[in-house]
């Protein structure tokens, strides 16, 4: 990607941070108006937005260092190790919140001031869904596991958030006091779920998992579409790391082309991979006629 973009990369996660520690103070705010525990819980999920949107600017900033003689095909798999973080940390706040929901279950109190306190709240879960959906296009655009990561576990936070709301105003309608502890308990267990989610599909890029099927049938069409003169394309293989990309295959010629010739065609497919793709690595491995093997991608 051109510096301007790995510049852009580096602003928005370095903005994460900034936002989350704004949405931090104001959610503890709200816990500290009524004393609910619903409403600690969500701070807590706020405090490791925080860590979150710091590691993160920590693995972009480093995906984006250039290749080196102990890292030749780059850095870009520091975004998943991010991904990985995020989801232990996760983990560590929704187990807090259960034992701050089981006490205060044992123990229901009546909040104090719930509609100052879940309009405060409000406010700060606005601010959360916009910056979300942000980070989540900005994710996709830059091919950045990190940021789509912080964008998903952001984006739970609204859902846990708006649920968390909804339960303090039956509460507060009802008298039910003990739905506070029990909207908490939710809140925990969507973000254990969330925190599975995002390690899991770090774990599967650090596996080298293959590309979308979609886009591995764009690579089909373009490679086909691209290599007249060759006999076929076979062992055709993609993986992911971080916004990288990379293919390989072997592209079997006739045994009278000459080295130029079939440098050409490599040409050609590169060429037209890159336009489609950003940040995509290409390596073809050239052979004789004798080696097709009549499977793989057809030749136009």
């Amino acid at each position: 990607m051109p510096e301007h973009g790995a510049n852009l990369a580096k602003r928005i996660a370095a903005t994460s941070v900034g936002v989350a520690l704004a949405v931090l103070v104001i959610k503890y705010v709200a816990y500290h108006v009524t004393g609910s525990v619903a409403l600690f819980s969500d701070a807590m999920e706020s405090i490791v937005n925080v860590v979150a949107g710091a590691v993160a600017l920590w693995a972009v900033t480093l995906s984006y260092k250039p290749a080196d003689s102990d890292h030749p095909f780059g850095h870009t798999k520091a975004e998943y190790f991010s991904a990985v973080v995020e989801g232990v940390l996760i983990v560590v706040a929704a187990l807090v919140i259960l034992r701050q929901a089981w006490e205060a279950f044992l123990a229901p109190r009546a909040l104090e001031a719930p509609l100052e306190g879940i309009l405060i709240n409000g406010a700060a879960t606005v601010i959360n869904l916009g910056w979300a959906l942000f980070l989540i296009r900005s994710g996709r655009r830059h091919r950045s596991p990190a940021l789509a990561a912080d964008g998903r576990h952001i984006m739970a936070d609204v859902v846990t958030s708006v649920g968390v709301l909804a339960g303090l105003v039956v509460a507060t309608l009802t008298g039910w006091h003990v739905l506070d502890p029990a909207m908490a308990a939710l809140v925990a267990l969507n973000i254990l779920r969330e925190g599975y989610m995002v390690v899991t599909s770090s774990l599967s890029g650090l596996m080298d998992q293959a590309i979308d099927p979609s886009e591995e049938a764009t690579v089909r069409d373009l490679i086909s579409g691209n290599a007249q003169g060759a006999i076929e394309v076979h062992d055709l293989k993609t993986r992911l790391a971080g916004r990288a990309m990379f293919i390989e295959f072997h592209l079997v010629v006739p045994e009278a082309m000459t080295v130029g010739d079939a440098h050409d065609i490599c040409d050609r497919i590169e060429d037209a991979l890159q336009d489609a793709f950003s940040g995509v690595r290409v390596s073809i491995h050239v052979e004789p006629e004798g080696e097709a093997k009549q499977t793989g991608v057809p030749v136009l």
